[in-house]
């Protein structure tokens, strides 16, 4: 498999992923709060992360059977034909038949992402992972742009039924590379195992030495962010943009920007180390939230929050990136899908816990509390996770490469 084909492939995987993750969590919450929805209401759409947080239980099963053509494609086409129910939905009949439907789409897309970050992790070796990572994250925050901004435009122009044809028209477009892919084989080495075989090597790779404790570290190296990414699309409605210029604003100028993050990212972890990546982006990120601070103190205008989107978009896809790096040394090759699914059901789970935490603060106290209090805590979590890092247990592939100065 040539490097030029894995990452055309990586590009067109991880972008279909942040496509309808795009709509969902930066055009959605507009829409809804402009039509009077709470924060803490809004926040309920995090149900959809559900599908996401626990795909870790079906993870084994798709790890150890199938070939990897097979069930990517069979989830590619799954999207699409969900993203066409979608366009057959009528959003003022009321949200319930509009979110079961995004539920059965976001099922798929989480089920389609525990072989691709399997495939990545076994085909990259160390010295690639920093730069892929770049490439995944920076894919996933092209698909967003094309959902959270290109999208919400279309719909801001159109209707549902076009914006969703739209979607559909997109993820087809992507599952292009997919057919060229040769490798068929089951998507992780090893003998085939019964569906409580499944179970029980599950839980063993759960209580492998360092696991856990790895899991909290993704939690605190995530909380105080997603206590604050939740609020940004309402905060914009309230300070009184329209839709079409949040969608320019977040969906495109930002995460257009973040592009840029994800290279620095990238090039952080290849060049400076593991070490180095996480602290800077870590602290960076924290620092980046008093823009927000400010704003929501009533100064600086419109002009400072384009200059808060541009850089939370840039140093917030840094911390992604080397986050997204260690999940990936600390991933075994032979249990990759299983592994790396494990860690990204964590990601996803802090994203709800922070959501709801930061909404219903915000409903309480104002934006400024909920942005100060995201600002601190990311701070302190960096900085715990930078110590913990520093001190056994952690898993042995990422204590390998923890302290390098380069990777």
């Amino acid at each position: 498999m040539s490097r030029s084909y894995k990452v055309t492939l990586l590009i067109a995987l991880y972008m279909a992923q942040g496509l309808p993750f795009g709509f969902f969590t930066l055009a959605l919450p507009v829409l809804l709060r402009e039509a009077g929805y709470s924060l803490t209401q809004i926040a309920a759409l995090n149900f959809l992360y559900l599908p996401w947080v626990l795909k870790f239980l079906w993870a084994s099963a798709l790890d150890y059977t199938g070939s990897r053509r097979a069930w990517l494609l069979g989830f590619q086409f799954a999207s699409i034909v969900a993203a066409l129910l979608l366009a057959q939905a009528d959003p003022s009949q009321g949200l319930l038949p509009m979110i079961v439907a995004a539920f059965v789409f976001s099922t798929v897309a989480a089920s389609q992402d525990v072989i691709t970050d399997g495939l990545a992790v076994r085909m990259l070796d160390t010295r690639e992972r920093g730069l892929a990572n770049a490439i995944q994250v920076g894919a996933y925050r092209f698909g967003m742009i094309l959902g959270g901004g290109l999208l919400l435009t279309v719909f801001a122009r159109t209707n549902w039924e076009v914006t969703f044809l739209c979607m559909a028209g997109l993820l087809a477009l992507a599952t292009v590379p997919t057919l060229a892919l040769k490798e068929s084989g089951p998507a992780s080495e090893g003998p085939k195992h019964t569906a409580a075989q499944l179970v029980i090597g599950w839980m063993q790779r759960l209580l492998t030495p360092g696991i856990l404790r790895f899991a909290l570290i993704i939690f605190l190296y995530r909380f105080g962010d997603q206590m604050v990414a939740t609020l940004l699309g309402p905060f914009l409605i309230d300070q009184g943009m329209d839709k079409e210029s949040i969608a320019l604003m977040k969906g495109t100028v930002g995460s257009a920007t973040s592009l840029f993050g994800a290279v620095i990212g990238g090039w952080l972890a290849f060049s400076a180390g593991r070490r180095t990546a996480v602290l800077a982006s870590g602290v960076a990120q924290a620092a980046s939230y008093t823009l927000y601070i400010v704003a929501a103190m009533g100064i600086g205008g419109t002009t400072l929050l384009w200059v808060a989107t541009i850089f939370e978009g840039i140093i917030g896809t840094m911390a992604t990136v080397a986050l997204f790096t260690l999940m990936m040394d600390a991933s075994d090759p032979k249990h990759a899908g299983t592994d790396y699914t494990l860690f990204a059901s964590l990601v996803v789970l802090v994203g709800p816990i922070g959501n709801f935490t930061g909404a219903a603060l915000a409903d309480a106290t104002g934006y400024a509390a909920a942005f100060t209090a995201g600002s601190i805590l990311a701070l302190a979590g960096t900085l715990l996770v930078v110590r913990m890092l520093d001190y056994k247990p952690i898993p042995a592939r990422l204590e390998e490469v923890w302290k390098r100065a380069t990777a």
